[in-house]
């Protein structure tokens, strides 16, 4: 059996296979941040097109906090029966499914450039980029707002019955722009030094994992490199992991990249993979590799060179839902299609 398809354990968690659906966000949601038929249409193919675990996209844990006006969200318990309709059918069709929290700070509402309904808020007052609205520092009351904003929509990811949570870090995202030194010129004890600028990841960690149970993995998703001088780089973000182990984070989801608009990233085929690469050796924790990976072989290198444990796709699996069905054809894996779909198989 190809590595891709051999299945793999989280604590409490087994996947079927290694490949996992990336957040990617739909920008679908009502101005509720409830999920619609379109969610449940999309992450539904993917289920029954062979994915191992979905990871539902960005979802908000404060209102201020949305991506744009038609983001997901969790910080309402009228938001959690539309995604618990989502988790049922996918897990029906044999897929583990996840969501990731998440903040966007001083790039909430981008639609409009910071200029939503809510202000922004972030470390310290430096926009996105020239033409955003300067967000508002956070202080301490924000801080602990923020926390219990993670820990509430934590306790609503596990009463909709997901299987994993992810802490979304990176994308230049509130959490991202603390950890990065180009985003966070604050003075008091979350900022500064990294073991500073890291703190309130850190502490998000902490109270996610107070309600999330003991047998239920616990992601985290960081920019390996801001790709500017005197950003965060990989060796940074392996300090990052070696704090996270301990917390019970169980995967590091190593993207890169969102912080500052003038960033000149190196894209091409799994050009994301060293960084996954390089906080699972030096850590010992397990990774998630995404990024341009495209091919089933590729996938399969990754996984049987020790490079990652997981195989995220994105856009890969917008233009083909059924990918993982395809892969195991092209890789010779003997896999299971829904029933309805038998005879196209051979």
């Amino acid at each position: 059996m190809p590595l891709l398809f051999e299945p793999i354990t989280f604590r409490g968690v087994t996947l079927r296979n290694r490949i996992v659906m990336s957040p990617m966000c739909q920008y679908s949601a009502g101005p509720d941040g409830r999920a619609t038929d379109w969610h449940l249409v999309h992450y539904g193919a993917r289920a029954t097109g062979g994915v191992g675990l979905i990871l539902v996209e960005a979802t908000a844990v404060e209102s201020r906090g949305r991506i744009s006006t038609e983001d997901l969200g969790l910080w309402d318990d009228s938001q959690i029966e539309p995604l618990a309709r989502i988790v049922r059918y996918c897990k029906s069709q044999g897929a583990a499914m996840g969501i990731q929290l998440a903040h966007a700070g001083r790039k909430a509402w981008s639609f409009t450039k910071g200029q939503g309904p809510e202000a922004p808020v972030g470390p310290s007052p430096v926009p996105y980029a020239p033409d955003w609205v300067t967000p508002r520092p956070l202080d301490a009351e924000g801080i602990e707002q923020v926390v219990a904003a993670f820990q509430a929509a934590a306790a609503r990811a596990l009463a909709a019955g997901f299987d994993v949570v992810e802490i979304h870090a990176a994308h230049g995202y509130l959490l991202h722009s603390f950890l990065s030194p180009l985003s966070n010129q604050r003075e008091d004890e979350y900022g500064g030094s990294l073991g500073n600028r890291m703190r309130l990841l850190l502490r998000v960690v902490e109270a996610v994992r107070r309600v999330w149970p003991e047998e239920k993995p616990l992601f985290v998703r960081v920019s390996a490199s801001d790709y500017v001088a005197g950003g965060l780089e990989p060796d940074d973000l392996v300090q990052v992991a070696r704090a996270l182990a301990p917390l019970g984070v169980d995967l590091v989801d190593c993207s890169s990249g969102g912080l500052v608009s003038n960033a000149r990233i190196p894209v091409g085929p799994g050009y994301q993979v060293p960084f996954a690469e390089k906080i699972r050796r030096e850590v010992g924790i397990p990774t998630g590799a995404v990024g341009l990976i495209t091919r089933p072989e590729q996938a399969e290198e990754i996984l049987l060179n020790g490079r990652a444990d997981l195989v995220l796709l994105g856009r890969e699996l917008l233009r083909n839902p059924y990918w993982p069905l395809q892969a195991a054809r092209i890789l010779g894996a003997e896999v299971q299609w829904p029933v309805q779909y038998l005879r196209a198989k051979n």
